[in-house]
């Protein structure tokens, strides 16, 4: 080798952002979360222009209305606040100077639902088979994108007619139910998925453009927003929303809310309660009060 060939050097890591790291290890935080803390110390420290260590309560006032004033979300906000006093109080040891940064309430929007025509339209619209497969089991199960995206083709257990989600949201595990239908979609896919060399024996059900990578909730997205421009449908569409779907139509379908809470893996019941304010077969069917009153003629 050439005294001149150059070698990169690996960045260094901060011994403060090692410690931080760390402790986010020690408590098992997602991979997800662990980048979305670090991420909001270092935007943090490029406001600050100092070691984020050196910051007292009035800076990080200053920040949060920094951040109030550039117009970000409230989501966004509350994410930030949670990680930074993550840093000061677990990394730190310094919980007064996060004491005056105050998390904001976030309005709890109706979610979008699409009908069932609107659904059947979206995967008509959609000639991939791989896509309109993914789709399908996004709707079919009522899964988030990322447990979509990870599925496995171990996690498809056809002869107890269910699917297995590995590690969902909040590091649990839970099964899912195939329908008849579902498993013709999944056995069409993985025929084609073969012979096309699309996809691995025991790799991932619905892989990215290298089989060995699971595709990216990005693209997910992509494909979903496609779909539904291609199916003509209006409502903002995300991945999310078929998942709101099938929440709600099982809803309509008279299944129990507390079955519903089990599929979708929710831990609170108040979370799938929400549906019935966009269970539009249910609302149909409810008797207002005023029309049980007797005491005046109708108008005409």
């Amino acid at each position: 080798m050439s005294d001149h060939t150059h070698i990169p050097q690996q960045k260094s890591i901060s011994p403060l952002r090692q410690r931080m790291i760390e402790d986010m290890r020690m408590r098992r935080l997602a991979s997800k979360t662990q980048q979305s803390y670090i991420r909001a110390v270092k935007n943090f420290t490029r406001y600050l222009g100092r070691s984020p260590d050196t910051a007292d309560g009035e800076d990080l006032r200053l920040y949060q209305l920094q951040l109030v004033e550039s117009g970000v979300s409230n989501g966004t906000l509350n994410a930030t606040i949670t990680a930074l006093r993550f840093f000061f109080k677990v990394t730190l040891g310094r919980s007064e100077p996060v004491s005056r940064m105050a998390s904001v309430h976030e309005p709890r929007k109706i979610p979008v639902v699409m009908s069932q025509d609107e659904v059947a339209r979206l995967l008509k619209a959609t000639s991939s088979v791989k896509y309109r497969t993914l789709l399908a089991v996004t709707y079919g199960a009522g899964l988030r994108s990322s447990e979509v995206a990870h599925l496995k083709v171990s996690d498809i257990d056809s002869d107890r007619m269910q699917l297995r989600i590995d590690q969902g949201k909040g590091r649990k595990d839970r099964q899912a139910k195939l329908s008849p239908i579902l498993v013709k979609y999944l056995r069409q896919w993985w025929s084609y998925g073969l012979k096309e060399r699309k996809v691995l024996q025991g790799g991932w059900l619905f892989p990215g453009q290298n089989p060995i990578n699971p595709i990216s909730t990005r693209h997910l997205h992509r494909v979903i927003v496609g779909a539904a421009k291609l199916a003509g449908i209006e409502k903002h569409v995300s991945m999310h929303t078929l998942r709101h779907s099938f929440a709600t139509h099982l809803l309509e379908q008279g299944v129990d809310i507390r079955v519903i809470q089990v599929l979708l893996g929710h831990k609170k019941l108040e979370t799938t309660a929400r549906y019935t304010q966009v269970a539009t077969t249910i609302l149909r069917e409810i008797t207002s009060p005023l029309d049980e009153l007797e005491l005046i003629p109708a108008p005409k």
